[in-house]
């Protein structure tokens, strides 16, 4: 079974937004330490879960697969509690510590992302109980996967107010600017959507080569 992300030997690299077995299989073989599959019906990368539990189990073997959430309902954390067709879930609603505390009491390895908007948006991140924190930016009116740039040196605040936690960096970032970002902030991962895609959903595999890539090049 793979490991949980992030990895503990090097800068994990998610790509998220995954929607087709096909690309799912690709990107693993090319290094992803993290797939993303978005099971919010309102995402452009949204893929049904009753339809995707067919293929993820194969995707399950390759490599971490992971469900990205937003404010789920009590089904869908029912099924994914009692069907192993992910490892992990992320969580990028509005959802309380509480409510984290109590998937983690039920078994599941959660991951909070967290939009950050300023120095004050940082102490949140410790009301959490989880051990891994995404950090995004900001976007009013969206749960990630819009493409803007976390500014990196609150990143770098983060790190030294919560040292207890796991930090991934999310937001804005691409093939050409990924190096520098993991220079900078040195991340425990990077989580990346739109800045490897032709379309919603849809990867350009060069980019996601180049992307993990780069992140490997960065993090030696």
């Amino acid at each position: 079974m793979p490991p949980f992300f992030p990895p503990t030997d090097r800068v994990g690299v998610k790509i998220c937004g995954i929607t087709t077995a096909e690309q799912g299989r690709a990107i693993a073989a090319l290094g992803a330490d993290a797939l993303g599959v978005n099971f919010w019906a309102r995402s452009k990368r949204f893929i049904d879960p009753a339809e995707a539990s067919a293929w993820l189990p194969e995707l399950r073997s390759l490599t971490s697969v992971i469900a990205v959430l937003v404010n789920p309902d009590q089904a869908l954390l029912d099924r994914l509690a009692a069907e192993p067709i992910v490892h992990q879930v992320q969580l990028h609603g509005d959802e309380s510590p509480a409510m984290v505390e109590a998937l983690m009491a039920r078994g599941l390895d959660v991951i909070k992302a967290l939009q950050v908007r300023n120095r004050e948006s940082l102490n949140a991140l410790g009301d959490y109980p989880c051990r891994t924190l995404l950090l995004d930016a900001h976007n009013p009116g969206s749960y990630g996967g819009g493409g803007i740039t976390f500014p990196w040196e609150l990143f770098l605040t983060a790190r030294a107010l919560h040292p207890d936690k796991t930090l991934i960096l999310s937001g804005g970032l691409t093939p050409t600017n990924v190096a520098e970002a993991v220079r900078l902030t040195r991340p425990a991962a990077v989580d990346v959507a739109s800045g490897v895609e032709r379309t919603p959903g849809i990867k350009d595999l060069e980019q996601v080569a180049a992307f993990i890539q780069a992140t490997r090049a960065a993090s030696t």
